[in-house]
């Protein structure tokens, strides 16, 4: 079964506008509302806390928080103490951050998928109760062990790009959070490149997997997704963006669930005048879905 959901975008909205968002889109029958931390905008893990707190069903995701801003036991802290809190509805991920802002504030790494792997592989041991002591070129631990790890382990999901990147997340994490703006053949690409990853691993099961979509409703969709585009709009950018009809958008998030992905979480344009209102679309695409 596939979820829909939808995004909280920290461009244009502010964090004081997340609680609001997090009610209007548990109305409007929205499964999942996923945040990210981008620098210097806002806390990842204060605004799932803030959402959760204000809602009673809502799963929330971070999709992602960069892990060079933490220390691996600070980040199973925050996530264990937020599953606690908040059981069976909270979805952590974690990405190795943009390169350029880790620098700015001195902490870019000279191997992000040497950290990944560390950081994933102590992060999962952690918040499964296990006492971890690590000695990697990233994270050090010494016996290291929460004190209220989760009663209900969440799955711990990790940003894939590249196809090193997308085997690393496939053999080490629980699930992947692809981003927007590919088209469905690449989608299948990184699904087949994420099973790989987890069969080399010699792990059973399939990866669970979020892939990011931009979409946006009614005829001029497509050039309000457009006018958020950074950088040359590509010449099949109607692939990469869903946009038309509750209909339009219905069908092609069942492409996307063809493809192998769980979780198709939809990303509003920068221009949307109403988020309640498009909550309530995503809530009319889900139920289509089904």
């Amino acid at each position: 079964m596939t979820s829909v959901g939808a995004i909280f975008s920290p461009y244009p909205y502010p964090p004081e506008a997340l609680p609001d968002a997090a009610i209007a889109a548990e109305r409007a029958g929205v499964a999942e509302l996923w945040l990210w931390e981008d620098c210097f905008r806002e806390s990842a893990f204060a605004a799932v806390s803030a959402a959760l707190a204000v809602t009673s069903g809502l799963r929330v995701g971070i999709g992602i928080a960069p892990m060079p801003l933490r220390n691996v036991a600070v980040t199973a802290m925050e996530i264990a103490t937020i599953a606690r809190m908040f059981p069976d509805r909270f979805l952590p991920g974690v990405g190795h951050g943009v390169q350029s802002w880790m620098a700015q504030v001195g902490a870019r790494v000279a191997s992000p998928l040497t950290l990944m792997r560390e950081q994933v592989t102590a992060l999962r041991s952690l918040l499964a109760g296990e006492t971890v002591t690590a000695e990697g070129r990233y994270v050090a631990l010494d016996a290291v062990r929460l004190d209220w790890p989760p009663a209900a382990v969440p799955r711990v999901f990790a940003a894939a790009e590249g196809p090193k990147t997308l085997r690393l997340v496939g053999e080490v994490a629980d699930g992947a959070v692809l981003d927007s703006r590919h088209t469905i053949g690449e989608v299948v690409h990184a699904v087949g490149e994420l099973r790989a990853g987890r069969a080399d691993a010699g792990r059973a099961g399939e990866p669970d997997i979020v892939a990011y979509a931009a979409a946006a409703f009614g005829d001029d969709g497509v050039d309000r997704l457009v006018a958020d585009w950074d950088g040359e709009v590509p010449d099949d950018v109607d692939r990469r963006v869903l946009a038309g009809t509750v209909d339009d958008v219905a069908a092609d998030v069942r492409r996307f669930a063809d493809a192998g992905v769980q979780h198709v979480i939809l990303l509003p344009p920068r221009s949307e005048p109403d988020l309640a209102a498009y909550f309530e679309r995503v809530g009319e695409v889900a139920r289509l879905v089904g």
